[in-house]
């Protein structure tokens, strides 16, 4: 059984979806209005497919009329789908959501039962906010069994029944094995990949999906900005070419290839474009600040790499590299991070580093030939001299042999392995 706290586009929508599979469900909302128009089957915003799931499934599988206390008491899971509206200093309001947490908890009963945060919070709020709320609520009620989850939604207004109820992923954020079992339960008739991860890794996967889309609509907007410095560009059919492209559509190095973290990007294309597009418009009385911070995060994260590998090892103890290319299936060496990376290495103090590419050496040896390193041959030797390892191209050669890679001291920058 399942209660909703929040009967908004995605409390509703939850609730329908779990009352469509069967679950018992219990829906709860502060808006007496909305409250009285859910009960006369009518759904008080537009969302497409919810006012007939609603007509399908009342006091079917889903209720509105259950007295709070007994919904609670009869609950497994209770889902927190409440608003968390930005404060002015542009951090998230969790008053609501924490209001709806005391709520349940003051509920008496022997039941162990989840909380899942299903509204947006920030990463750290279930571990940081939450958890202490609710133990600092139950210490004169030890009889008070309760788990934690964040379960974020990934729905879009206009699609949020397909999204729910046919959902490309779910992702769990939690740590007990009591409330594992339950979503486990809950989520198996919805036959979708199930992500399971600890709460702040879930609350920020959330953040990660939204905030790529807005720099998405910001960049897209920037480059709009840029055009109309520079005058004489059909931005439309600008925008509608570039939606042609292959990339977008899951080709081989799909557009999810390049949102990813790693290194840096390199070789002859990215860094002279993006670095000759703000030159021009700069020059025509604009300044992007978006393309602008992309530099400077180009640069930026490779001494923040160099810094996570100084204090791993000594100095003067071997350290191997593992890619020397920009990127895997060529041997383009050009503005490589890699060679940023060992610059940065030499000037910490690191004094004996070895590297070892597929097919690149000769080529990086060729362009480079002030860094004064050991270049090796194949995979094994390289494994052999050193006990500490960075991967920087992610060749799949180094996937074929990840278990080799990985019984030393690795630090994969591609998250490749």
């Amino acid at each position: 059984m399942i209660s909703i706290l929040g009967l908004g586009f995605v409390g509703l929508t939850t609730g329908l979806g779990f009352a469509k599979k069967g679950f018992k469900t219990y829906g709860f909302d502060i808006s007496g209005e909305r409250l009285n128009s859910l009960k006369n089957l009518i759904v008080p915003f537009y969302e497409p497919h919810l006012d007939e799931v609603l007509r399908e499934t009342m006091n079917e599988t889903f209720f509105l009329d259950t007295p709070f206390e007994e919904a609670i008491r009869s609950s497994d899971a209770v889902f927190i789908c409440v608003g968390t509206p930005e404060k002015e200093d542009g951090s998230a309001d969790l008053t609501y959501l924490l209001a709806a947490i005391e709520q349940i908890i003051e509920v008496e009963t022997d039941r162990f039962q989840v909380i899942v945060t299903k509204s947006t919070v920030p990463p750290s709020t279930v571990s940081n906010e939450v958890i202490p709320f609710v133990l600092k609520k139950l210490k004169s009620n030890e009889n008070r069994n309760v788990g934690f989850a964040s379960n974020p939604e990934f729905l879009r207004e206009g699609y949020c029944w397909e999204d729910f109820i046919e959902p490309d992923r779910v992702v769990i954020g939690v740590e007990d094995e009591r409330s594992k079992e339950i979503l486990d339960k809950i989520y198996k008739p919805f036959n979708a990949p199930v992500h399971y991860v600890n709460y702040s890794t879930s609350e920020f996967i959330k953040y990660l999906s939204n905030t790529l889309l807005s720099t998405m609509i910001s960049y897209s907007n920037e480059m709009s900005m840029v055009a109309d410095a520079i005058g004489n560009i059909d931005t439309q059919k600008a925008f509608r070419i570039l939606h042609e492209d292959k990339r977008w559509y899951g080709s081989p190095a799909p557009m999810k290839s390049y949102v990813y973290p790693g290194c840096g990007y390199g070789g002859y294309c990215l860094p002279k474009d993006t670095a000759a597009l703000v030159s021009i418009s700069e020059k025509n009385g604009f300044r992007p600040p978006m393309l602008s911070a992309n530099i400077n995060i180009n640069s930026s994260i490779k001494s923040h790499l160099v810094d996570k590998i100084d204090g791993t090892i000594g100095y003067d103890e071997p350290l191997g590299i593992l890619g020397l290319s920009f990127k895997p299936a060529s041997d383009d060496v050009r503005l490589t991070p890699v060679k940023d990376i060992i610059e940065l290495l030499f000037k910490k103090g690191f004094r004996n580093i070895y590297a070892y590419d597929p097919i690149a050496g000769t080529e990086f040896k060729k362009h480079y030939p002030e860094l004064r390193i050991n270049y090796i041959e194949s995979l094994h030797e390289i494994v052999q001299k050193c006990d500490t390892l960075v991967l920087l191209t992610a060749w799949e050669e180094f996937n074929k042999n990840k278990e080799l890679i990985k019984s030393k001291n690795l630090l994969d920058f591609r998250y490749a392995l």
